[in-house]
């Protein structure tokens, strides 16, 4: 179920006392651990795959969890010098939540459970029914309607005046190719990058603007070949 990628390096202490609770329930998607600095014991292994199992629920149609861990050997990084992260991989889009922690039990325990928040809200976001309940991307809400056009026109037809329009049509006006045409102002509400992932998916964007509350800078996230995304950020 899993395949074994190790550096050697840090080892990891005994799972903690309540991690001995119900028995989890089985896991079908494979698992591949990958650790620097750090040496992955098989309880360790046992335990994320128990607490991964309960994942699938969300989304059966995961197929692979990446789980890597990194240890920072800075005495003054303790409080957060173990870090894990998790990436869900299966038909949609990849899923993918990572935390710091002092051990690395507690590192996972946080990185599952915004992995878990975040899949619960894709699912339920597919709840959604067809009809009035569908939600509206952005470029839909925003477009301008045309207007209705006369089934029969009463009006007498004037002849076309050279008012600077070409024969080819031309209104006039001077829009060129390679002018900004619209201009858009959004409000500014920091947030998290996994915020605004949700957000570039709910309106159904391939890119989405956003002030990261982490990194306290404009950033930009956006979806990659084979589902990925990426970040951008201004120094």
């Amino acid at each position: 179920m899993s395949r074994p990628t190790v550096d050697s390096g840090q080892i990891l202490d005994q799972p903690p006392a309540d991690a001995t609770g119900p028995a989890e329930p089985t896991l079908n998607a494979e698992v591949v651990f990958k650790g620097r600095n750090v040496e992955i014991p098989d309880h360790y292994r046992i335990y994320v795959s128990q607490k991964l199992a309960r994942l699938e629920r969300f989304d059966r149609s995961i197929y692979l969890f990446d789980v890597e861990l990194k240890h920072a050997p800075n005495r003054r990084q303790r409080k957060s010098c173990q870090r894990v992260e998790i990436t869900a991989r299966g038909r949609g889009p990849v899923s993918r939540a990572e935390a710091c922690a002092d051990s690395f039990y507690a590192a996972f325990e946080s990185a599952v459970d915004k992995l878990e928040n975040r899949l619960r809200r894709v699912k339920d976001r597919r709840k959604v029914h067809y009809g009035d309940k569908t939600p509206v991307s952005l470029a839909a809400a925003t477009a301008v309607a045309p207007a209705p056009a006369k089934a029969f026109d009463n009006e007498p037809v004037q002849p076309h005046e050279h008012d600077g329009a070409g024969v080819d049509g031309h209104d006039g006006t001077d829009r060129e190719p390679g002018r900004v045409v619209r201009t858009k102002e959004h409000e500014a509400k920091p947030m998290t990058v996994d915020d605004a992932l949700y957000e570039m998916e709910r309106v159904g964007h391939d890119f989405f603007l956003f002030f990261d509350k982490q990194t306290e800078r404009p950033s930009v996230v956006y979806r990659r070949h084979a589902y990925d995304y990426g970040l951008i950020s201004l120094s």
